[in-house]
């Protein structure tokens, strides 16, 4: 399937409809592989983990999908670090990043031009679709910094701007897993694993090495030019919306675009794209018009560029859904439809969270 991202509901639900979740096991890792392409309508609160779950036990027994439950698990379980971690997930939540160098952008990674056709060839499919496969995202980022000796957090920032599925808990965790700050140890590639899951056939790159050879060679030269990224989000020019203080405000945001979150009910539809988040998590115009395109599935929905304080004070009724870019909202707030909703809590290692899951899952299925 080539990455396309449609915004229609309907278009978004067939492709839920026709996962197939027993390929994806064996062939996640590839690039061509039976991967999904639902993530930037889960990031987006289009559709839920729970849903995806649902949706899949449908059509086959728990025991020929057990890991694509755990996949799926991955993703709310970077949730819940941010949840308790607010702010910090911005630090090396576990450790320092070990041999950092520089607390920059490496130029050849944005330039397209690391050397490393397949890696260069995927961030320029990055810029053209907003998507990257999870296995390339993981070569890009230990090129960065376990090769580039970059810190994390200047490339996330870089990565987190470009994806439509963007959202700082999974990227962001995602890199200090692989810069091993996050994690025991670093994430290494070779040109011969690149190689073998993108389909390439490159010989005599700087990866051309076995890994030991790889863990300790000194930076090489396509990785040396570095800079400071300027991050900019254009966002939509709008007037304040037309609220009727008689009924609630539903408000919804980059992370709750769900079309049915409480439909039918008689309230005020507002998109907030607050300036002071985008400052903080900056996205490209790509990305804005993505949410904009999701958003048109929400009837009356109106949109507001601006901050929530603009529009509600404390006495008004405002319905949110619970997320870590809504803890200052005023009113209250739904919870999300999580898989596990019975493990909260901060746990520092996904195998921990997941022997926590295991307990509710079917395994007579």
């Amino acid at each position: 399937m080539k990455a396309e991202f449609p915004t229609e509901y309907e278009q978004i639900i067939n492709r839920l409809q026709n996962v197939n979740a027993v390929k994806y096991a064996g062939t996640r890792n590839f690039v061509d592989g039976d991967v999904t392409y639902l993530s930037p309508y889960i990031s987006r609160g289009v559709i839920s983990t729970n849903q995806v779950k649902a949706e899949v036990l449908k059509k086959y027994p728990f025991s020929k999908i057990y890991k694509f439950i755990q996949e799926l698990a991955w993703r709310e379980y970077w949730q819940r670090v941010w949840q308790n971690k607010g702010d910090l997930l911005l630090t090396d939540l576990k450790q320092p990043q070990p041999d950092v160098a520089h607390w920059s952008m490496i130029r050849s990674i944005d330039d397209a031009a690391t050397t490393i056709e397949a890696v260069d060839e995927h961030i320029k499919n990055l810029y053209q679709t907003g998507y990257m496969h999870n296995h390339v995202r993981m070569y890009v980022a230990s090129l960065a910094c376990n090769i580039g000796k970059a810190h994390w957090l200047e490339p996330a920032k870089w990565m987190h701007y470009h994806l439509l599925d963007g959202d700082p808990a999974s990227n962001h965790l995602s890199w200090q897993w692989v810069a091993g700050a996050f994690s025991s140890k670093k994430y290494y590639c070779n040109q011969e694993n690149i190689n073998r899951y993108t389909g390439s056939h490159q010989r005599n790159s700087f990866l051309d090495k076995e890994y030991a050879a790889v863990e300790t060679m000194p930076v090489p030269a396509a990785l040396t030019d570095t800079f400071l990224p300027e991050w900019k989000t254009v966002l939509p020019v709008t007037g304040k919306p037309t609220i009727d203080k008689n009924i609630p405000s539903l408000i919804y945001n980059p992370y709750n675009l769900d079309p049915l979150w409480r439909k039918g009910e008689n309230a005020n539809r507002i998109l907030l794209l607050e300036p002071s988040y985008f400052k903080k998590f900056p996205c490209s115009e790509k990305v804005i018009q993505f949410m904009l395109g999701l958003s048109e599935n929400i009837d009356a929905i109106q949109v507001f560029s601006g901050e929530i304080s603009a529009l509600f004070s404390s006495s008004d009724k405002v319905i949110s859904k619970e997320h870590p870019s809504t803890i200052h909202y005023m009113g209250s707030k739904d919870s999300r439809d999580w898989m596990f909703p019975q493990v909260t809590g901060y746990y520092p290692s996904f195998s921990a969270f997941w022997k926590k899951c295991e307990k509710s899952l079917p395994y007579n299925g």
